[in-house]
């Protein structure tokens, strides 16, 4: 018989495409605090590309916390904080191109009455989502900016 792990009340997904420079954000955001000390009660995942895919991975967390990029009408390198009505409601005209798949995941962990008690998007303006791997140097400059602001979130989890 399958052993069941138990999941972590909070969990913290990056979201990206690490073929498009600053689009991979939340892959390398995630991959920079798998070495870091976190409190064991939180679960970091890499989730790429994915949308609905990831609803078993988000089903009743108390807290999961969304690192991505989004095309907002805001200065490159912008960090924000999203709730996900933020993202239904097309916040200030920015669009990931995870955006609608995380919406459409909270949105279907809603109906079957799985989804995570709070959800929290860090998102990004990105400088560059040309074709290349690696973020760029003035996004790289910024990921400790991006990833103290994670941590808050899960202090404030506790």
């Amino acid at each position: 018989m399958a052993e069941t792990k138990v999941k972590s009340p909070i969990l913290v997904l990056g979201i990206g495409n690490i073929l498009l420079h600053d689009e991979g954000l939340g892959v390398f955001a995630v991959e920079a605090m798998d070495r870091l000390k976190l409190p064991d009660n939180v679960e970091l995942l890499d989730g790429g590309t994915a949308g609905a895919d990831l609803l078993d991975a988000i089903a009743e967390r108390r807290k999961v916390i969304v690192i991505d990029a989004l095309d907002a009408d805001v200065e490159p390198g912008t960090i924000l904080r999203l709730k996900p009505e933020d993202l239904l409601t097309d916040y200030s005209g920015g669009m990931s191109l995870h955006e609608f798949g995380v919406a459409d995941t909270l949105r279907m962990a809603r109906h079957l009455k799985c989804e995570p008690k709070e959800v929290i998007i860090i998102a990004v303006k990105p400088m560059n989502i040309e074709p290349g791997i690696g973020l760029t140097e003035q996004m790289t400059a910024l990921l400790p900016k991006i990833i103290e602001c994670v941590l808050t979130e899960i202090r404030t989890a506790e």
